[in-house]
Formats: structure tokens, sequence, C-alpha cells
């Protein structure tokens, strides 16, 4: 199935249904009274996340989606019917913006949420509404109201833990599918991969993270180099980031260090909150090396490559170093998860600018 991350929508609730005007037509009544009845609501639209899709291409090609207006009031105090609701089934991480400003109107991030994004409108009132004392014979109504209608520009970015940085052939296809349950595609040339692949990376019973893989990244990605690098957007959700670097490159013209840097480059250029994330060294491809050359292959580059973060030695192939690895990302992972859910600490609010302390926090 071809993987759509964006697409475009109108949609349109349904309209209120009209009131009625009505008279009661009994026999020996002569003066019956009003008996119209009001318009049914128009149906509303809803999103909601699934977590069995994870690409929009089911709004690639349709894009108008309309729910039904509401009937029309009748006589005898019969109400219109609501006209019926529709829900558009969306992948969990679906944001919906408007197509025109670009506003952010919602985010579906947990399975299952549902939010209406148009609302009927609401039937119109029959006649008998606007019976009095005074007006004993209304032949007063009015229409429904009209649907919402929106134009919506979809955009997924997919939820994972952890995101895989790096040049084509670097080998992050090979380290998902050694530490996950993914199978992606994996060739002796650039760009095997062509769309994001997710991964669950189980380390233990109920002890597991998942893993992003994007395709990889050029020099000029920003420019539109390779396939730009517009599929970054899948890993700004991620805790952290792997930069996954070939250590042994067939052509010997080839510098990682240079690669590593243009790497850094362009996600500095795409999104500064983006480069701002923890990101971790991983050298891959020592099964290429000499045992004897790893230990001085490994200090040039991170001496000349001006590291100073996390750093692990790996071979994707033989998954050697995989899964020291592995057990150090769940820990990071959760170390995040927990100081995100940890409340915050309490302010006096006679003093605003000092800093909050766990005595404090008691309060």
């Amino acid at each position: 199935m071809k993987f759509v991350d964006e697409a475009f929508i109108d949609i349109a609730a349904g309209d209120g249904g009209n009131g009625c005007v009505s008279f009661r037509h009994e026999k020996y009544k002569e003066f019956g009274g009003p008996n119209g009845g009001d318009g049914g609501r128009g149906g509303h639209v809803f999103a909601v996340a699934d977590p069995n899709l994870n690409t929009l291409v089911d709004f690639r090609y349709a894009r108008r989606h309309e729910a039904k207006r509401g009937e029309h009031g009748m006589g005898s105090d019969m109400f219109g019917a609501a006209g019926a609701d529709i829900t558009l089934k969306m992948p969990v991480g679906t944001i919906l913006s408007d197509a025109e400003t670009g506003e952010v109107l919602y985010e579906l991030l947990k399975p299952g949420e549902v939010v209406t994004i148009a609302k009927g409108g609401d039937g119109g009132f029959g006649n008998m509404r606007f019976k009095s004392a005074i007006n004993r014979a209304p032949r007063q109504k009015t229409p429904g109201w009209p649907g919402e209608r929106k134009s919506l520009k979809l955009e997924l970015k997919v939820l994972a833990d952890v995101g895989l940085l790096g040049m084509p052939n670097a080998g992050k296809s090979t380290f998902i599918a050694a530490v996950s349950n993914a199978r992606p595609k994996i060739a002796d040339y650039p760009f095997t991969t062509l769309h994001p692949n997710l991964g669950v990376v189980r380390v233990g019973p109920e002890q597991s993270f998942v893993v992003a893989d994007i395709p990889g990244l050029i020099e000029g990605a920003s420019e539109g180099a390779g396939l730009g690098h517009q599929f970054l957007r899948h890993l700004q959700r991620t805790r952290l980031l792997l930069h996954i670097v070939d250590l042994a490159p067939f052509d010997d013209a080839v510098d990682p260090v240079a690669q590593a840097k243009a790497i850094v480059g362009e996600l500095k250029k795409y999104d500064s909150a983006l480069f701002k994330k923890p990101r971790w060294l991983v050298l891959n491809k020592l099964d290429m090396l000499a045992p004897d050359e790893r230990a001085a292959r490994v200090v040039d580059f991170v001496k000349r490559f001006k590291w100073k973060g996390p750093v692990f030695e790996i071979s994707a192939l033989t998954r050697e170093g995989c899964e020291p690895l592995v057990r150090a990302i769940y820990a990071h992972v959760q170390a995040e998860q927990v100081a995100a859910q940890a409340p915050a600490a309490a302010i006096d609010p006679r003093f605003p600018d000092a800093v909050p302390t766990d005595s404090a926090a008691k309060l």
C-alpha cells in the first residue's frame, strides 16, 4: 500500500431541517391550533484515531466528505429526524489544521480518540413553537441552520520513542530489522527505504519501545536533494535520536565524518527543536573492519567529529553490540516518561520568581 503522510480534504456537516407550518384538522374542532414540528439537526463529522492505520492514502483520492442533512419538520407535532453522522478513520498521530491559515485545530494522539471536526446545523422551529396567548394561529417557521464546512490539511507524524538518522546505506533498516519486529526492504543501493518504518523492540515482558526509521538524508536535502527532508517530521515526537554512521564505507574517498556533519547540518536547518533533542552516536558496520583496526577508527572518528555525547559501537548485520544499546535506550525512554509524568513543583504566588524546592512542592 502506498505511503501517504499528507492530504487535503473538504468536509461538510449536514444542514438542519426546516421547521413546518401545520394546523390540526380534526372533526368538530374548528380552531385546532398549530402542530408543525421542528426540523432535525444535521449530521456531525467526527475523526477517530485508528491504531490499525499507518497512512493517509484513503484521503488522497477521496477528498470530499459530507454528512446528511436533517429531515424537515412535519405536521401532527412530528419533528424531523437528525441527519446521519459520519466518522473518518485516521492514523494515530494525525494533525488536522486549517488548509488556508495553517492553524492547528486537532491532534489525534491516543488510539480510539474521537474529535468533532464539523458540527451539524440545528433544525429550524415549526409554528407550534410560536403559539402564544395573543398569537393562537402562528404561521411563522424558521429554516434550518447550515452545517460547518471546512477545508483541512491532514499531516501524519508517526508516534515513536526513538528515531533513526543517517545517510542512505548507513544500516538503519538493518538495525531496525535486527532489534525489532519490523521487516523493511534491505538492499545494497541508496534510498532503499522510501517511507517511514515502525518497529516494536521487546526488551522483556511488558517492556518495549517503538523505533522509527526514515529514508536516508544527504547533504542538500533542505534544497530537495535526494528524497528531501520532509520525512524528518516523523521524528519530531520522539524522545531520542540515534545517529547511525557507516564507519566502513566501500568507497575510500567517502569520509564518514563529513557525512555525519552533513546530517547534523540538515537537521539544524529543518527544525531547531529537533536538533536539540537527545542524540546518540551509533557507529555501525564494525564487522567490516579488522579487530585491530576498530578501536583506532572509532577514536579517530569521535575526535574529528568533536563528539562529546554517548557513543555505541555495533554491527547491525551480526547484531554485535545491539543488546547493550537496546537496554540503554529502554532505560533512557523510561526515565523520560517518568520525568514527563512527574507533577510540577508548586510555586508560592507571593514569590513567583523563586525557584521551587522540595519543601515548597510538598506544600
